[in-house]
This record gives structure tokens, C-alpha cells and sequence, in this order.
């Protein structure tokens, strides 16, 4: 076991949060160029939406398999392929020269990140002494999220506005290389697994091939129109492949989806939650970023620095969220918090006006929101199921986060309503307004949800605070401190 105040815990927290931190940029960095990507290679829309889905979709799908991987050969040495397949990728995405290019490199990037996220907080887990876990994981999970958040859409916005779009893909390449050096002192967190490589590679194969289909299906349909061969050959393959994945992982020795913890309806309720409230996260800061640059007519760099209030605001409620959760339950900070969510987006719809009216308050509200919501939710999706689930748990939540964003970022076409020969511009014109208001309205059913089946707990003057590992935040990592399951009581 290493301690946090020593030459290689230094090393090992610097290389987990420069991994984490520029898989956070990959997803988050990538909004504000799409303009300039569009332009540059007469991207359509539908490849335009791959590009940002792509990478969600590949991360989600394979971040359950990842985990295993690294139990099996070793968190560490994963860690470092997995740093190694997003460099690779990172060059490919910046000399791309076509939108097919650009699409696979970045499903590639989507590889490396579902390998490097999970086995930067194993290593860490792993490695590093009992008294220093929680402390070190909450160091990795802040600056993570610190640069993934904060830094990321504005330096991307900087970079396409003074450089070029490729560069943006080039940001992290300092921050990988880095990670790789510091990770030279650190050991492997513990033996490979021994015996025989039990993998769910079919589950993870039809969980792959069913959400890509089905995401194809719903980025082409506006704009190739819903009875088109590509449109009906997407939508049979995702439902096919989606409907085979669970009688598929009820047979498989060694599931990467366990079904039986959807046997509570706590659990099941919340992360249909979450992938509803995540999902309205990504594509409404997808969407605000797109207005500002194609309706407003933003540079790059302003329209990146739009949600960092919103950024500020949640990081500095994080912590007091958490000391909240553990005196009120999860339920009523957890319902306030996405509707919160949700007004700040019919803000964005109703209100007209320039930034400081009109797009400044909301984005505050949005931040207040977020900082209600997220540890709540990860502290009652935890206390659904028993101690030995709790790592299973947080996996499978993540993965709804996640999943929820890909899926909700490739209906922006249709909710902004795309048509063949209209790009995503002269269509936000009309449609950005009613756009936000579904998203609101997915918020107003995620924060039922959570009123009606999140129990309400009892209050806990105090305990004790863990981590667990962190969500996306449009593409990026919060900290999530969670209570722990036994803490919030039925």
C-alpha cells in the first residue's frame, strides 16, 4: 500500500488525474469546434452528430468491460493502453481529412477513454493505503473534474479561434504523455487476475452494435427521412441487438450487466433518472453552445466559457450538498435540484435578451441544480443495493449517465428539427426554443421519479463521507461524494 504523502503517491495521483483529465476533455472540448469541423470538411449533419456521439457512445458501451479487462491484466498496464490508444487516436482526429476520418478516430478515442477512466480510479483504490483512499480519490475526482470542466470548452474555444479545430485534439496530448512519465514509479495495484480471461464479450458486443444502430437511426431519420433503408436497417439492428442483451446476460457465467440489482425498484427507478437527466444535461449544453456560435453569432471562446458559472457554482456546492444529504435524505435535495435543472432550461427558452438576462441566471440556476443533485443521487442509487454490490452499483449508474447523454445528444437534430438540405443553424432558429422545453419537460419526470421512489432516509448528524466514482458533466467528471449506503436509511 502506497501513502498519499509520499514520492509515489505523488506520482500515482498526478498520472490518474492527467489520464482522467484528458479523457474528460475529449468529450467536452469537442462542442465548440463542430462549426468550424463543419465548414472545413462540408460535414453534414449526421456527421457532425457522430462526431460528438461517437465518443459518448464507444465510452458508455465499453466502460463495463474495461473493468474488467483491468481486473484481469492489471490497472495499471490497462491504464497505460488505454492512454496509449487515445494518443494514437488524439493524432488522427487532428489530421482527419475527411468527416469518415474524423468519425472513426474519434470512436477510437471513445476505446481509450472507457479504458483509462475506470482503471484510474482502480489503480487508485488498489494502491493506495486504507486512511489515504478516500482523501486521494477525492483529490483525483476534483482536479479532474476541475480541468474537465473549467478549462476544457474554453481552451478548446480559445484554440479554434486563434489556431485551428485540429488543434483542439492536440490538448491533451501533454497531458497523456505526462501521465505516462508519472506512472513509471508506480507499481500495479495488485496481481493480474489468475486462470482463465472471463470477458462478457457478447453482451458488450450487443450493447455496441444495438445503441449504434439505434443512435444512427435517430441522427439520420431527420434528415434522410424515417422510411429510409439506412433508417430502418439502424432501428432493426438496435432493437434486434438491444433485445437479445438481456436473455444474453442472464446466460452469460460472468455478466457485465448484473440484472438482478434492477430487482429493486429504487435502483431501477433511478437510473431511468439518471439517464433522463443526464441525457437532458448533455444535449441542452450541446445545444447553448450551438446557438451561441450559429444563432448569436459567438466566437468560439466565448460561446466555451458560457456554462462556467454554471461549473463554479456546482463545484462550490458539491461539498455542502454532501454534508446536507447525511442530515435531509437524498430524496428532497435530489428532487429540487433536477428541477431546479429544469427551470434553468425553460430560462433558456422563454426568457429573450442578451447574456446577462438572459443566459447568465439561468446558467447559475443550472449550477445550483447540479450541485443539489448529484451526490444525492449517487447516495440513493448506492443505499438501493447491498455492500457487496456498491462497486457494480456505481458502475451501472455511470454507464446510464453516460449512455443517457449519447442517446439524448444524437435527437438533437430531430428535436431542433432538421430537415433534408437545412444544417444545424437555420434550424435553431426555429427550433431551439421548443428544444429546450422537452428538455425541461425530461426533467420534470426525472425529478417525479425521484419524489416518488427514492426513500426519503433519515437524518444523520454525523458520519463519515466516501467517494465514488464520478458522471459526466456534459462529457466531463464532477466530484460525486456519496454517503454511505447504510447511512441513509428506509
Amino acid at each position: 500500500m502506497i501513502r498519499l504523502r509520499s514520492r509515489t503517491g505523488a506520482a500515482l495521483i498526478t498520472a490518474t488525474v492527467l489520464a482522467s483529465m484528458a479523457g474528460f476533455l475529449d468529450a467536452s472540448v469537442v462542442n465548440v469546434a463542430i462549426p468550424a469541423i463543419g465548414r472545413d470538411l462540408q460535414a453534414g449533419v449526421v456527421a457532425l452528430q457522430w462526431t460528438v456521439a461517437g465518443y459518448l457512445l464507444t465510452a458508455a458501451a465499453l466502460l463495463l468491460v474495461a473493468g474488467a479487462l483491468a481486473d484481469r491484466f492489471g490497472r495499471r498496464r490497462v491504464l497505460i493502453a488505454g492512454l496509449a490508444v487515445m494518443l494514437v487516436a488524439s493524432v488522427l482526429c487532428s489530421a482527419a481529412s475527411s468527416a469518415g476520418e474524423l468519425i472513426a478516430a474519434r470512436v477510437l478515442q471513445g476505446v481509450g477513454a472507457a479504458l483509462v477512466v475506470p482503471s484510474s480510479l482502480a489503480l487508485l483504490n488498489g494502491t493506495l493505503s486504507g486512511a489515504d483512499r478516500a482523501p486521494g480519490i477525492g483529490i483525483w475526482a476534483g482536479l479532474s473534474s476541475l480541468g474537465g470542466l473549467l478549462i476544457g470548452p474554453f481552451a478548446g474555444g480559445w484554440l479554434v479561434d486563434h489556431v485551428s479545430w485540429r488543434a483542439i485534439f492536440l490538448l491533451n496530448i501533454p497531458l497523456i504523455l505526462a501521465a505516462l512519465l508519472a506512472l513509471i514509479p508506480v507499481p500495479e495495484a495488485a496481481h493480474p487476475t489468475e486462470g482463465r480471461l472471463s470477458i462478457d464479450t457478447a453482451g458488450a458486443l450487443l450493447a455496441v452494435l444495438g445503441l449504434g444502430g439505434l443512435i444512427d437511426a435517430l441522427t439520420t431519420g431527420s434528415v434522410e427521412g424515417w422510411t429510409s433503408p439506412r433508417v430502418i436497417a439502424g432501428l432493426t439492428v438496435g432493437i434486434v441487438c438491444l433485445a437479445a442483451l438481456v436473455p444474453v446476460e442472464r446466460r452469460v457465467r460472468q455478466p457485465m450487466l448484473k440484472l438482478s440489482l434492477f430487482g429493486s425498484r429504487q435502483f431501477s427507478a433511478i437510473n431511468l433518472a439518471t439517464v433522463l437527466f443526464y441525457g437532458a444535461l448533455a444535449a441542452a449544453g450541446y445545444l447553448l453552445v450551438l446557438r451561441c456560435e450559429l444563432t448569436l453569432g459567438w466566437s468560439a471562446t466565448r460561446a466555451g466559457s458560457v456554462q462556467i458559472p454554471a461549473s463554479a457554482v456546482f463545484l462550490a456546492l458539491s461539498p455542502v450538498s454532501g454534508v446536507l444529504v447525511r442530515r435531509v435524505g437524498p430524496r428532497l435535495l435530489m428532487t429540487a435540484g433536477i428541477a431546479a435543472v429544469g427551470l434553468a432550461f425553460l430560462w433558456l427558452a422563454i426568457v429573450r435578451g442578451g447574456y446577462a438576462g438572459a443566459i447568465l441566471p439561468a446558467v447559475l440556476l443550472w449550477g445550483v441544480g447540479l450541485g443539489l443533485t448529484v451526490t444525492p443521487l449517487t447516495a440513493a442509487v448506492l443505499a438501493a443495493v447491498g455492500d457487496g454490490d456498491l462497486g457494480e452499483a456505481s458502475a451501472i449508474s455511470d454507464v446510464a449517465s453516460r449512455l443517457g447523454g449519447a442517446v439524448l445528444t444524437a435527437l438533437v437534430p430531430v428535436l431542433i428539427g432538421v430537415q433534408a438540405g437545412r444544417g444545424l443553424g437555420p434550424a435553431l432558429t426555429d427550433g431551439y426554443r421548443p428544444a429546450m422545453i422537452v428538455l425541461a419537460a425530461l426533467c420534470g419526470v426525472a425529478a417525479v421519479i425521484a419524489a416518488v421512489y427514492v426513500r426519503a432516509g433519515q437524518p444523520v448528524a454525523s458520519s463519515p463521507i466516501r467517494f465514488a466514482p464520478p458522471a459526466p458533466f456534459h462529457g466531463c467528471a464532477p466530484v460525486r461524494t456519496v454517503v454511505r449506503p447504510s447511512e441513509v436509511s428506509s
